[in-house]
């Protein structure tokens, strides 16, 4: 325990730093857990509910380890399947007490609470059996009403120790394709453009482009990308599309390193008319083609999403992020300009899993930052790209991981690079 002086002479708060010697468990547990009939809590729906795991520490209490993501308007969710190292769950200590909280989401932040209950790791190995099937207990309503039984139930559906490392995978079947994608901001003949071409500096696209592409560049086997634009109608008869490769050469969209991509897009400027509207479903749809045809883990397809965050078709591209989810591919969406972004936040899917047309994606693929954030205004430009770089890459790892392990995929001898088809690519909507 410590005394925090701010002012000389006056005392501010006291810090209590609490501190536990961890166990060398170095296992992961894979979970998957769905409600059934959990308490009614909005008004005018049903409820929105999430989970909160807590482990219990030395001195009896709880500190948070994991929250689900939330299962919007209903009663009987199913959370996503998430991967938990053992010491985070319960320091290795098999029998040490883990709580698990239930909530309706809101909005605003003033979460309601349904319920909780508790169990603890030898009792969840078990795996999917009665044994785990726990009912949710709100305490007031318990002590109020004699008639109450419980808030609804939680049951666990599967559950899967790993002790492989990400390096494993990552070594062994990491192959990604990249696409950078363009949407239409202004004429990049006027200053006021985010496509603007200035002699003296970047425009926004290329900031982003250059500081993203550097990035996620080293992951790819052959550092060949192919890069395709969306939103404009191309020469020589005008017509619109939102599948164009941006070097001009539909059969071999491929561009040598991000170097290459950058000077690809540079020269479409000069040749395309940027028109809108802004379709994002294409483009995901064209790499979840190519997902679509390699599942046996031998490579994993990255999409990365350059946009201003304007977006003209939501409907269609949720849906396209819906029948991605289930196959080896990520998205990564980076927004530029001041924009509101609402639309790729509820894209992203942190706090709200998407879904459409009452399908819900199998897991998350999709990790958007606001490339505004990253811009240190005292010039440091080097923290600021190391704090880019950790959120790009904060969520592939796992977004890999959780379909190779939901799937049963090993780590293999390394695959040969990916070969681009022989056919051409169709560029036509």
């Amino acid at each position: 325990m410590t005394n925090t002086l701010g002012i000389p002479g006056k005392k501010c708060g006291t810090i209590i730093v609490k501190a536990e010697e961890l166990n060398n468990c170095r296992e992961s547990v894979m979970m998957q857990f769905c409600g059934n009939k959990l308490d009614k809590k909005d008004f005018f729906g049903k409820s929105d509910p999430f989970l909160v795991f807590y482990r219990s520490n030395e001195d009896g209490t709880f500190t948070i380890c994991h929250k689900t993501e939330v299962v919007k308007n209903t009663l009987n969710p199913v959370w996503q399947a998430f991967k938990i190292p053992v010491r985070a769950l319960c320091n290795g200590d098999y029998d040490r007490t883990i709580k698990i909280e239930v909530y309706d989401w809101d909005r605003d932040g003033s979460h309601d609470f349904i319920g909780e209950f508790s169990t603890s790791y030898r009792e969840l190995s078990r795996g999917q059996s009665q044994f785990n099937v726990y009912e949710v207990v709100n305490p007031k309503k318990k002590g109020k009403k004699k008639k109450y039984l419980n808030s609804g139930t939680v049951t666990l559906l599967s559950f899967l120790v790993d002790t492989e490392e990400i390096s494993e995978f990552g070594l062994n079947l990491l192959v990604i394709l990249k696409i950078l994608s363009l949407s239409t901001t202004g004429n990049p003949a006027q200053p006021t453009s985010l496509h603007y071409m200035s002699p003296y500096q970047l425009n926004a696209y290329a900031m982003a482009l250059k500081a993203v592409g550097e990035i996620i560049q080293d992951y790819d086997s052959d550092k060949m990308f192919p890069a395709l634009g969306f939103g404009a109608k191309l020469p020589p008869d005008g017509r619109v599309s939102h599948e164009f490769a941006l070097n001009g050469n539909p059969q071999n969209p491929y561009c040598a390193g991000i170097d290459g991509v950058m000077e690809a897009y540079y020269q479409s400027l000069k040749s395309v008319q940027l028109y809108g509207p802004t379709n994002f479903s294409p483009v995901i749809n064209h790499v979840a083609r190519y997902a679509a045809s390699v599942k046996d883990g031998s490579q994993y397809f990255v999409l990365l999403i350059i946009t201003d965050g304007v977006i003209s078709d939501m409907a269609q591209t949720k849906e396209s992020i819906v029948n991605a989810s289930c196959l080896p591919m990520s998205i990564i969406i980076v927004g530029v300009g001041p924009a509101e972004f609402d639309a790729m936040v509820e894209l992203d899917g942190d706090e709200v899993r998407i879904s459409s047309r009452g399908r819900y994606a199998e897991r998350d693929i999709v990790q958007f930052v606001p490339f505004r954030d990253y811009i240190d205004r005292t010039g440091n430009h080097i923290l600021s790209m190391a704090r880019l770089a950790k959120d790009v890459l904060a969520e592939i790892p796992d977004q890999f991981l959780s379909y190779m392990r939901t799937r049963g995929i090993k780590p293999s001898p390394a695959p040969p690079p990916y070969t681009p088809p022989g056919q051409p690519i169709q560029t036509q909507i």
